[in-house]
């Protein structure tokens, strides 16, 4: 329940805006939702520590000249071909693999960070909460399988109010602020702001053309326009360009990336060709994008989907196995291992999986499960309380859960 209400000062701009949402609340909800709303959109990049460490490095050097220097900034590369950068109240923000194979030298990268410590220190995402403008939001990179009624339905709690936040798009007002201020902090910084026009240039010509990836991703939450270029260009002209651009070490420091590249092109195939329904093209590709790079956990999960649609469920689950020993703390790889233990009846080695998978990011078509697992241990109890906790999502998953709940309740 919101209780604070009111006016306060925007910390950026100075000027004053609706107030329903405390600093307190704001910092707790970005706290609470950075860690499931990473899930839902890939997962840390942990193939390559050193970059986010980088990201970081760049991201805490802007941070220290904003506005809000206090927030507690934190900074991930997450695990998506998506071209996309978000950030979450308290100075939550995320970069995603995919747009920093886009990007050229690190004062771009100062550009894509700038303008998101801005949406967090600003408050715009706590603004379109309270305006009720979040809109609902998919989930990026999960698995090709689940039908959309099921996604439709799938997050719960502060993991759906993380993936509106960080999917939700931004005004014009917001990007055109957030572009502004970022420069300052760019210049502040020692960057040259003149990286911020290129990059927005770059980004509406490929808008103009559609380019694929970023129609879905950056330009779907930060949308491009000859506005912003044009704001930016007359910033430039006022606070002086030039600066450090950074080529030679942002080569550097995305070495790994673009050396492993190769193999998320054949996954991000596998996955289209899989969703395509054409299972025995996207075996062939997935094993490549393996046989390219055999530490990547998404691949294993990605090839385990596959067996399940050609049902040799026994492939899959060793296929999720691996996953989990790869990545266990990332809850899709444990659902679906849950699930699919469950099909063959493997029901301690499911219930753990579902629960674990629950802890970071808790959905429906878990509790529904685990409700059935309790109904064929005959625990009537565990049963009603994890068919309840399903009953309050939407969708197919919610109206099971109603149904086995009456039937359990008469």
């Amino acid at each position: 329940m919101l209780l604070l209400t009111g006016c306060s000062v925007n910390p950026v701009t100075g000027e004053n805006q609706l107030s329903l949402i405390g600093e307190s609340q704001e910092l707790a909800m970005g706290a609470e939702q950075y860690t499931p709303t990473q899930q839902t959109q890939g997962g840390q990049f942990y193939i390559d520590p050193e970059l986010t460490l980088y990201v970081r490095e760049v991201g805490n050097k802007l941070a220290r000249v904003s506005d809000r220097p206090d927030l507690p900034y934190e900074f991930v590369v997450l695990n998506s071909s998506v071209p996309n950068a978000w950030a979450l109240p308290g100075g939550k923000i995320a970069v995603n693999r995919g747009l920093l194979t886009e990007l050229e030298d690190e004062a771009q990268l100062a550009s894509v960070l700038g303008h998101e410590i801005v949406h967090a220190a600003a408050r715009h995402s706590v603004q379109r909460m309270q305006q009720g403008m979040l809109i609902s939001a998919g989930v990026a990179g999960l698995g090709f399988a689940l039908s959309d009624n099921e996604w439709a339905g799938l997050l719960m709690g502060g993991a759906a109010v993380g993936a509106q936040l960080a999917l939700a798009q931004y005004g014009q007002g917001d990007e055109l602020e957030s572009d502004h201020y970022g420069m300052l902090y760019m210049k502040e910084a020692g960057y040259d702001p003149q990286a911020a026009v290129e990059l927005q240039e770059i980004f509406l010509a490929l808008s103009n053309g559609q380019q694929a990836g970023f129609v879905d991703g950056l330009f779907a939450t930060h949308p491009p326009s000859a506005k912003r270029v044009s704001e930016n260009s007359k910033l430039v002209s006022e606070i002086g360009g030039g600066g450090y651009r950074g080529a030679d070490v942002y080569k550097k420091k995305t070495a790994t990336l673009r050396k492993v590249q190769p193999a998320y092109d054949a996954h991000d195939e596998a996955m289209k060709l899989a969703s395509d329904g054409d299972m025995n093209a996207a075996l062939n590709k997935i094993n490549e994008a393996i046989n390219l790079l055999p530490r990547e956990a998404m691949f294993y999960s990605l090839r385990g989907r596959i067996y399940q649609e050609q049902k040799k469920n026994d492939k899959a689950q060793a296929d999720f196995d691996k996953a989990v020993s790869m990545y266990p703390e990332m809850f899709v790889y444990r659902l679906n291992n849950g699930l699919t233990a469950l099909q063959l009846n493997n029901l301690s080695k499911a219930r753990e999986n579902l629960t674990r998978a629950n802890e970071v990011v808790p959905t429906s078509i878990a509790f529904l499960r685990l409700g059935d697992i309790a109904v064929k241990d005959n625990n009537r109890k565990e049963a009603i309380a994890y068919y309840s906790k399903a009953a309050e999502s939407s969708g197919d998953i919610a109206e099971e859960a109603r149904k086995k709940l009456a039937a359990l309740t008469q």
